[in-house]
């Protein structure tokens, strides 16, 4: 059975830092990207970061510079440290995995951020 399951989301105040982990388990093939993404009510769901089975990461224009996506591969277990967190960061973020030329979703954790 898939599973992802995310972690570290929370309040905490502008200029923050906080750190999410997605692990994931229960997958018959191999994990290819795994991503964060965020949304917030009324808007669309938005790609924050992403990283490759090798590592290559891609940034939305908003984080960089701020956030950095990592990944343990013998965890399954991707990272997003988020630092200089600003109000606007704050969101409900879910994680993303690729398997199998399917994606799957974590249920998401909200992070918010004060001013």
């Amino acid at each position: 059975q898939v599973k992802l399951v995310e972690s570290g989301g929370g309040l905490v105040q502008a200029g923050g830092t906080l750190t999410l982990s997605c692990a994931a388990s229960g997958f018959s093939s191999s994990i290819n990207a795994m991503g964060w993404y965020r949304q917030v009510p009324g808007k669309q769901r938005e790609l924050v970061a992403r990283i490759t089975g090798v590592r290559t990461t891609n940034y939305a224009d908003s984080v960089k510079g701020r956030f950095t996506i990592s990944r343990d591969n013998a965890k399954n277990t991707a990272y997003l440290q988020m630092n200089s967190l600003k109000p606007e960061d704050t969101a409900v973020y879910y994680c993303l995995v690729n398997s199998g030329l399917r994606d799957y979703w974590g249920r998401g954790t909200q992070v918010t951020v004060s001013s």
